[in-house]
């Protein structure tokens, strides 16, 4: 849709917001970006949606204001259809939302907690991973920026629990058999193209595989998350995930992203 105004606030870490900035740019939305403090992002998020939700990403599409990533791409499908990230037939179409769901719900906040609670024990990481994410909260920090983080990560996401990390890495093994088990000898998903099943799966999954393309201020890992990667690099659908950001997000779909302050 010509002159509609978009505005995404976001979370530069976060592969929830990696998730809608893929979808931004595959369908080569010109929009604004904000990235508010870690934190205060909770209170900014009440405070657009009045309270509906707590979390980043959120879209405003003109004067329409959108919570969670799948709400959000379902309002960009609407507004801007092309390229379609659904398939147009029905059963294609159930099938792409189906699994969008899943890996929504049964990979995202696992993923997320067990690399956290591995960057707790990696100060160094955390900090520099920090300083990428939140440059202006670092700078108000200082020393007090990886306790902070640490203190954030664990109360928010159960990153501070051993066992809930454990678990939690289990998770993102089966969340990889079923990415798998999905597949079977296809290239992609559902409707033998790529669709928002794909971008799910392959957006939740790059804070493990770590794709060149993907939009990110990681750059290292810990080490254990490094010989964790190292046994999995040869799964297919580790490499599927290679692929999907080199086939899909490499070119950047064009968009035009202007970052602003929150």
């Amino acid at each position: 849709m010509a002159g509609a105004q978009v505005t995404l606030w976001h979370i530069a870490i976060s592969h929830y917001s990696e998730k809608v900035r893929w979808a931004l740019a595959y369908k080569s939305v010109p929009h604004l970006r904000r990235s508010p403090m870690p934190g205060l992002h909770m209170l900014l998020a009440a405070w657009l949606t009045r309270g509906r939700a707590i979390t980043l990403p959120i879209v405003r599409i003109d004067e329409q204001t959108i919570a969670d990533s799948s709400a959000i791409i379902e309002a960009l499908e609407r507004r801007f259809p092309d390229p379609p990230l659904l398939p147009a037939e029905e059963s294609a179409r159930r099938r792409a939302l189906g699994l969008e769901d899943w890996f929504d719900r049964n990979l995202g906040p696992y993923i997320r907690r067990f690399v956290f609670h591995e960057l707790r024990h990696d100060p160094q990481r955390m900090e520099a991973i920090a300083r990428g994410a939140a440059p202006d909260l670092a700078a108000r920090l200082g020393p007090a920026l990886v306790p902070f983080s640490n203190s954030l990560t664990g109360l928010r996401y159960g990153a501070a629990v051993a066992r809930a990390a454990d678990q939690a890495r289990e998770k993102v093994l089966v969340a990889l058999e079923r990415l798998e088990s999905e597949l079977g000898g296809e290239q992609y998903l559902a409707g033998g193209r790529f669709t928002v099943a794909d971008l799910t799966a392959a957006s939740l999954l790059y804070p493990l595989v770590l794709p060149p393309e993907a939009e990110t201020v990681i750059q290292e890992m810990p080490e254990s998350i490094q010989a964790f990667r190292a046994g999995l690099r040869d799964r297919r659908g580790f490499r599927w995930v290679q692929e999907m950001f080199h086939r899909h997000r490499g070119a950047g779909g064009g968009a035009t992203a202007v970052r602003a302050p929150a």
